[in-house]
């Protein structure tokens, strides 16, 4: 039987792309997973993160993985039909559908697991034999687990084209990050195609500077 794993990475940052990876793999081959200490991309240090990443790709049959960025990001949470998790959702049928396996794992954004899987199967093109949306299934699935370290790879390969790019080190993306806090107060206007606009922590700047442009006229 054919499984297929799906998981997430990057859903929390305010700088850069949520990153969704799917593996192809036959069951029969899941111990080369476990062989390779396959576990939750969480537990793997980043700098281990590619290593991992080419070995698993030596031993799955077929991946996906798709790349989305903050625009599309922040064009979702704007849509009165749309939510991040539903986003997720699209893009995971989108990596299904292409792979096709008899069985599907996806590890769930949602807190609400059976309208989650709902919501996905109905983006199906084809009936698989079977489908699970579980919470922690990256700790659970080797399949899951695998496709996690694809997914934060890529994440990570994003976010150091990014740095390369515009030349300046923002430290995780994440907005607890004290460098990426400072980064969005001094840069947000000079790049702002890289920040979701939509976030909290990126609000909280803005309004930050209109205040202080206001108590210029005070």
């Amino acid at each position: 039987m054919k499984e297929c794993g799906i998981d997430e990475a990057g859903r929390g940052p305010v700088i850069g792309p949520l990153c969704i990876a799917g593996v192809l793999i036959d069951e029969k081959d899941l111990p080369k997973l476990k062989a390779i200490n396959v576990k939750d991309s969480k537990l793997i240090q980043n700098h281990h993160m590619e290593r991992y990443a080419k070995k698993i790709l030596d031993i799955i049959e077929d991946h996906k993985i798709i790349v989305i960025q903050p625009q599309e990001i922040d064009a979702a949470l704007n849509n009165p039909n749309l939510n991040l998790n539903w986003l997720e959702a699209i893009k995971a049928a989108e990596i299904i559908n292409t792979l096709k396996a008899d069985r599907v794992i996806v590890d769930s954004p949602s807190n609400n697991l059976s309208a989650f899987q709902a919501y996905l199967e109905n983006l199906f093109q084809y009936k698989p034999k079977e489908v699970r949306c579980e919470h922690k299934a990256d700790a659970n699935y080797l399949s899951v687990a695998a496709a996690s370290i694809l997914a934060k790879d890529a994440r990570e390969k994003e976010v150091k084209k990014l740095k390369e790019f515009i030349g300046i080190d923002f430290g995780s993306g994440y907005p607890a990050d004290p460098k990426t806090q400072k980064f969005i107060k001094d840069y947000h206007a000079q790049f702002p195609e890289i920040f979701r606009q939509t976030w909290q922590t990126y609000k909280d700047v803005l309004a930050g500077k209109k205040q202080k442009k206001l108590d210029d006229f005070e």
